[in-house]
């Protein structure tokens, strides 16, 4: 199947566009790579340090130079679901290392911290943040030059987007990313959106939320909607970085460390040494990014790709810009239903077919770029199978299903859901912004309504609990952007936006915070750009101002006479109280550095 016109024609225009920064980039990473192993060329003091702590085979092995050395970034702690799992992994890969006849080390510890519990919280403020922090602390830890591969343990939010910045830092190194998996299946979604809304309403307590949460999230591994954290292990998958039917193997099973182990092997045969010689900055490139993109839209993933994705790309020396994202969305079908986008978790999308059947799928439809290089060693067309264990416990790659074992939440492509990936960009006199329409009704694709302008989620709760809202609604949150604060979720206001739009009123949101993929019913402008702090049009609107939130034309604006709106001055805010607390005050060299979100809402530059 040759390409879909519109997918090629998106992925030549990336490749001019970043023809040159791609190419000094892999000349900086194939320069890295002639030089060979540092390992081989480090003063006798600074190997002895590096391998003081082995045992004596491997310290002989090491001292030796003749095996490859495995370095492992982990993000393991035991407080977060998604990332206990990893407590067993390093002595799980040091095994499989030394039976292919190599050693490995962990090279260092990333922070991992989770949304779930900073939602609505002053930590939050620090989470997009914390991708860039993951991405140097992942470099410090392979600064040592002691390894000829890297395997990265991540799963959530910011952790897999700061891992593929570092992992392409050290792009001459071959890198695989190694899952932990989703937990089992609590209660269903919908189940806790409505306790979350009877809450809201007053109508059940704090004990009765709890208990809802507490059966949602219950165990080891990653929460089963999905949000950014599942839609990371569709994307390391689809680009090539895990092994083929990694992604969404629950947690603690015999198949999970059979996989985990089958990715130590792959990750020594692709190193310099080897003949399969993979470097990930080479994995990375333009038609990567594209079958990235395009798997974010089939399976209406999450809207902080939007983000992630350009500074991933930016990494690899690849300009990826939200028209490319847009443009792609027009041309994907969306072939999965999974919560916030339907009713079932990804333990069903695996069960229907996962991300085998889905990458066949598209593959039979041009909308991915078949012959990319892997970390398995093949194209993209080796990825359409699932695991299995063998009766002896050895893993084996079986053709996923020829149909969907559930095509309510997995669907061929002559049944799509809907004809695009529902990822839209919007443009208008209020700038630049994002919106996710794949779980919003079509009579909401377009909202039109007054303006009530806040400075935090909390103004707005305030309001709604005091009995303030109650009509047609364009809710504004500004003040909520990168320089302003960090750019927190605001899942904070889902409840209360959802209650009024229940109650037959016109709602939208439009701010220049965050949503996630969580984002919901209620169509939500977000990411805007440029943000209230910066001096953007957001920072313009006044209560009562008539907003139009157009996701079918791609528009968002302010119904005010031009030369009267720009007149405004620009509305202010004291943001004292956010530059301090819970570690604020430790990132402000961030908030004025940080860039535009959609350049990436990054901290290095261009």
């Amino acid at each position: 199947m040759t390409i879909h016109a519109r997918i090629g024609e998106v992925t030549e225009r990336i490749a001019r566009r970043s023809h040159d920064s791609r190419a000094l980039y892999l000349d900086r990473i194939r320069a890295a790579a002639e030089k060979g192993p540092v390992r081989s060329r480090l003063a006798c003091g600074n190997l002895a340090h590096g391998f003081a702590a082995c045992g004596p085979s491997d310290k002989a092995a090491l001292a030796g130079d003749v095996v490859p050395n495995l370095g492992i970034i982990t993000a393991y702690n035991d407080m977060l679901s998604a990332h206990q799992p990893y407590e067993t992994y390093p002595e799980l890969i040091r095994q499989a290392a030394r039976e292919a006849g190599a050693v490995a080390q962990v090279a260092g510890g990333v922070p991992a911290m989770c949304d779930g519990v900073t939602q609505g919280q002053d930590g939050m403020e620090l989470s997009l943040f914390s991708r860039d922090v993951i991405a140097m602390s992942a470099a410090i830890g392979l600064s040592h030059q002691m390894f000829d591969a890297a395997v990265f343990l991540g799963i959530c939010d910011k952790i897999v987007p700061g891992l593929v910045m570092a992992a392409l830092s050290f792009g001459h190194l071959p890198a695989v990313f190694i899952p932990a998996g989703p937990m089992t299946t609590g209660i269903s979604n919908d189940e806790k959106a409505k306790v979350r809304q009877l809450f809201a309403e007053g109508k059940v307590g704090r004990k009765e939320l709890l208990e809802s949460e507490s059966k949602s999230y219950h165990g080891p591994g990653t929460c089963t909607f999905y949000g950014t954290a599942n839609s990371n292990q569709m994307l390391m998958e689809i680009m090539g970085l895990h092994l083929p039917g990694a992604s969404f193997v629950n947690p603690n099973t015999p198949l999970r460390d059979a996989l985990t182990r089958e990715a130590v092997k792959r990750a020594l045969a692709i190193t310099a040494s080897g003949n399969e010689y993979t470097p990930v900055g080479e994995v990375i490139d333009e038609r990567a990014v594209v079958n990235g993109v395009v798997g974010l839209h089939a399976t209406g993933g999450s809207t902080n790709h939007t983000m992630h994705l350009v500074a991933m790309a930016n990494a690899a020396g690849i300009k990826l810009t939200w028209d490319d994202i847009s443009d792609l969305s027009d041309a994907v079908p969306l072939l999965a239903r999974v919560y916030p986008n339907g009713k079932a978790d990804v333990n069903h999308f695996q069960a229907a077919g996962g991300m085998g059947f889905l990458i066949r799928e598209l593959l039979s439809g041009g909308f991915l770029h078949k012959d990319v290089r892997t970390v398995n060693g093949t194209g993209l067309d080796g990825y359409t199978v699932e695991a299995h264990l063998n009766d002896d416990g050895s893993l084996r790659k079986d053709p996923s299903p020829a149909q969907s074992g559930d095509e309510k939440v997995l669907a061929p492509l002559g049944k799509a859901f809907q004809s695009n990936g529902g990822l839209k960009m919007l443009t208008g006199n209020l700038g630049r912004a994002v919106i996710k329409i794949s779980a919003v009704a079509p009579e909401r694709h377009i909202i039109e309504a007054p303006a009530r302008v806040f400075h935090s989620q909390d103004a707005l709760q305030a309001a709604f609990k005091a009995g303030e809202l109650t009509s047609d609604i364009v809710a504004v949150v500004r003040f909520q952007g990168p320089k302003a604060c960090g750019m927190p979720e605001l899942h904070k206001l889902t409840p209360a936006l959802g209650i009024l739009q229940d109650r037959g009123h016109k709602v939208a949101l439009v701010t220049d915070g965050r949503m996630s993929g969580a984002s919901g019913k209620v169509p939500a402008a977000i990411h805007v750009t440029p943000e209230a702090c910066a001096g953007g049009s957001i920072a313009r609107i006044q209560d009562g101002d008539i907003i139009r939130v157009d996701a079918v034309t791609g528009t968002l604006e302010v119904l005010v006479d031009e030369a009267t709106f720009n007149a405004r001055p620009l509305a202010t805010q004291d943001l004292s109280a956010n530059q301090f607390g819970v570690g604020r005050d430790l990132f402000a060299g961030f908030r004025a550095l940080v860039g535009t979100a959609d350049e990436g809402a990054h901290v290095f530059g261009a």
